[in-house]
C-alpha cells in the first residue's frame, strides 16, 4: 500500500462538479492499494498518517500530530500511485490490486480510520475526480507498506 501524505489547511474533492468529500486543516492522503495487501498494510498506513508530527508546535516546529492538533483526513484513492515508470513511455499498473477487491480493502481503510475518531472524509472509488487542496508548508510524504525496515 502506498500513500501520498499532505498536510492541508482544506481540501475537497468533486465528482461531477459536487463536493464528496471536504475537510478543513488536516491531511490528505492519496491511497494506492496494491497486490497482496491486507489488514496490516492498513494498520501501518493509517498509524503513520494520523501519528507523524508534521504540525508545528507553537514554536514553529513540527512537532505534532494530526490527532494532537485535532486535524481532519481526507482519503482519496488513487491506484496510479503503483504506476511502475522503469519502461517504456506507458506506466504499468501491474501491482495494483484488481478494482473489486481494492475496493473492498479502500472501504476497509475507512472503517478502520473512523474508528480513531477524528473526522474522515473520502473521494468515491474509481471516480474521474477533481481534487483541490491548499497544501500547507508545503508538506508532502510518501508511505510505503512494503518499505517498512
Amino acid at each position: 500500500m502506498r500513500g501520498v501524505i499532505q498536510r492541508v489547511k482544506e481540501a475537497h474533492v468533486k465528482v461531477d462538479d459536487k463536493i464528496v468529500g471536504e475537510i478543513g486543516r488536516g491531511i490528505l492522503l492519496l491511497l494506492g492499494i496494491e497486490s497482496g495487501d491486507d489488514n496490516r498494510d492498513i494498520e501501518y498506513i493509517l498509524r503513520k498518517t494520523v501519528n507523524l508530527r508534521i504540525f508545528p508546535d507553537k514554536n514553529g516546529k513540527m512537532n505534532l500530530s494530526l490527532k494532537e492538533v485535532g486535524g481532519e483526513l481526507l482519503v482519496v484513492s488513487q491506484f496510479t500511485l503503483l504506476g511502475d515508470c522503469r519502461k517504456g513511455r506507458r506506466p504499468s499498473y501491474s501491482k495494483a490490486l484488481s478494482p473489486n477487491v481494492a475496493e473492498k480493502v479502500y472501504k476497509n481503510f475507512l472503517l478502520e480510520a473512523k474508528k480513531i475518531g477524528i473526522k474522515v472524509e473520502s473521494g468515491i472509488f474509481q471516480a474521474m475526480m477533481d481534487v483541490f487542496l491548499v497544501n500547507e508548508g508545503p508538506v508532502t510524504l510518501l508511505l510505503d507498506s512494503k518499505k517498512t525496515f
